[in-house]
């Protein structure tokens, strides 16, 4: 519960204004509503229900700590309105005597292993993930076929403005990871990545690039078995190294404009997609020139010699890198914030490496959108 600071009824501010439709609803849904001062008001119908509570996307997310019982009025509508949100996207959903269902209200979103109701909470202060009166890109859906996992397949491509104006034009590519319980459609719905590139492509700090986005949790060899020694399901995803460079960057490059060389392409990921990232960035460097771990889980043990199969014992082969960034927020837990002190680590040993932090933030989308608008200016410099 989130105690005394919470408030139950029909979404008013202390100011006695309402407020408005979040960004995220449905078109024509009333709620939630979102405060000036940031507090969220949430309904849901449903005159039958014994118990109804607001159940905020999992630990550390920006709505509070839940669940968070509503009260019903007479006309059968449940409400609450929690105290003033973090800014930024958050994954929500409701308990229903007991059964978890998303709000009609709410566009869905898939995380958590499964579609969710989300809500944006704006922020005056960013408005780089915003859109603008500038030139837009295409966000397109590319299906292809892998060989190693045996299955048609669908990436998520990014193509910046102009793309189909200039046949002769090629671009690089940046490969973008999700996390873990979420899908390809991660970045462009809840991370606005599109957004975020137009906007610094207009204001002249990044270069074109295309941004190619597949789903990192669901990439299982032919015949795998689906459960683990122990008898627990396996995650699935075990080929996902091999079918990126086996099959999805060979077909990115045989159906897209692309400049096929490992300086013009680079990998980077947020939570899982960031182990993703150094994990086939690390040992592909043949084929990637940028590496970028949003939010990434440090190692237990960090060895410069060892980990990560000891690519860092070779200078010259890790200099070969124009780019090892790594970020987080400066809330988030300490196993991610252990990544800060790899990165010094590493600086110590030669191998450079740009730190970021998003200052108060934790593990949450306004984090990996503040790493990203900070790595893509940095990637492919002429």
């Amino acid at each position: 519960m989130l105690g005394a600071a919470l408030t139950v009824g029909a979404g008013v501010s202390p100011n006695g204004e309402t407020g408005r439709p979040a960004s995220t609803n449905v078109p024509g849904a009333e709620y939630p509503q979102v405060h000036a001062d940031r507090r969220v008001t949430f309904r849901l119908r449903a005159p039958e229900a014994r118990r109804v509570q607001l159940i905020p996307g999992g630990a550390g997310n920006g709505l509070g700590p839940g669940p968070v019982d509503m009260a019903r009025d007479d006309s059968g509508h449940w409400r609450v309105t929690v105290p003033p949100a973090v800014p930024g996207f958050h994954y929500y959903w409701f308990s229903v005597d007991g059964f978890l269902a998303s709000d009609p209200g709410s566009r869905t979103f898939f995380g958590w292993n499964k579609e969710c109701s989300g809500v944006e909470i704006p922020d005056p202060g960013l408005t780089f993930y915003d859109l603008r009166e500038v030139p837009h890109g295409e966000v397109r859906s590319f299906t292809y076929y892998s060989r190693v996992t045996a299955a048609w397949r669908r990436a998520i491509v990014y193509t910046p403005p102009g793309y189909d104006r200039d046949a002769r034009r090629r671009y690089p590519v940046l490969y973008l990871q999700h996390g873990s319980g979420e899908n390809e459609l991660g970045w462009s719905e809840q991370g606005r990545v599109h957004v975020i590139l137009d906007n610094l492509l207009a204001d002249g700090v990044v270069r074109p690039m295309l941004v190619v986005m597949e789903n990192g949790m669901v990439a299982r060899r032919r015949d795998a078995p689906t459960q683990g020694p122990d008898g627990r399901p396996v995650r699935g995803n075990e080929a996902f190294a091999e079918f990126m460079v086996q099959d999805l960057i060979p077909a990115v490059d045989g159906a897209y404009r692309t400049r096929a060389d490992r300086a013009h392409r680079a990998i980077a990921g947020l939570s899982m997609g960031a182990g993703q990232a150094l994990q086939i960035g690390l040992a592909n460097l043949d084929l990637f020139a940028a590496i970028g771990s949003f939010s990434g889980v440090a190692p237990e043990t960090f060895d410069v010699d060892r980990t990560y199969g000891g690519v860092f014992r070779d200078r010259k082969e890790t200099s070969r890198l124009r780019l090892l960034w790594m970020g987080a927020g400066t809330a988030e837990p300490p196993r991610i914030l252990g990544m800060k002190q790899v990165s010094e680590t590493l600086n110590r040993s030669g191998i450079p490496v740009v730190w970021f932090e998003a200052p108060g933030l934790t593990h949450e989308w306004q984090t990996w959108r503040l790493c990203l608008r900070d790595f893509a200016p940095r990637l492919f410099a002429k």
